[in-house]
């Protein structure tokens, strides 16, 4: 069996419709998916607010490479176009954590690099699991406390948008 987190943004064109799609192409392995954030860019800021979500999967036929590959399948449904890194996209789909799993490959790093310093990826990940835990890292709840609370007010939730 394996568990998979996984974060879902969007700044271009129908952000909810893209996000849609990503728990659409997960639907048979979704667990939970928290609610709608909206956040500022995060890296290159001269772009268009993300739509944020986070997924919960889990299947016994799916491992950490299984997960990329389906999440970069959804990407390149949506059109994804990779021209500058943090720039804006129609859909990204990070493999956050998968159990227990530790990589270093530069393919797939887990778990996925920057998660302790994003509030985009805390607070809605402790939406779906207040007990959640960053393998080598800690709680959840605690990365989530160390961050500076500027960052932590521009996670605003959008109880207006669903995924379902």
């Amino acid at each position: 069996m394996s568990r998979a987190v996984l974060s879902l943004g969007s700044n271009l064109g129908d952000r909810l419709r893209y996000l849609r799609l990503a728990v659409e192409g997960f639907a048979e392995e979704l667990v939970a998916a928290s609610p709608v954030y909206e956040t500022a860019p995060w890296g290159v800021t001269d772009q268009p607010d993300f739509l944020n979500a986070v997924l919960i999967v889990e299947s016994p036929d799916v491992d950490e490479w299984g997960w990329l590959r389906r999440a970069q399948a959804l990407e390149q449904q949506a059109e994804r176009i990779r021209e500058q890194r943090w720039g804006p996209r129609t859909l990204d789909v990070d493999v956050v954590a998968v159990d227990e799993v530790r990589s270093d490959h530069p393919d797939l790093v887990l778990p996925h690099p920057g998660t302790p310093n994003r509030a985009t990826v805390l607070i809605p990940w402790l939406a779906l699991d207040p007990e959640a835990h960053l393998p080598g890292h800690g709680r959840v709840a605690d990365l989530l406390a160390a961050l500076p609370e500027s960052d932590r007010d521009d996670v605003r939730r959008r109880d207006d948008l669903t995924l379902h």
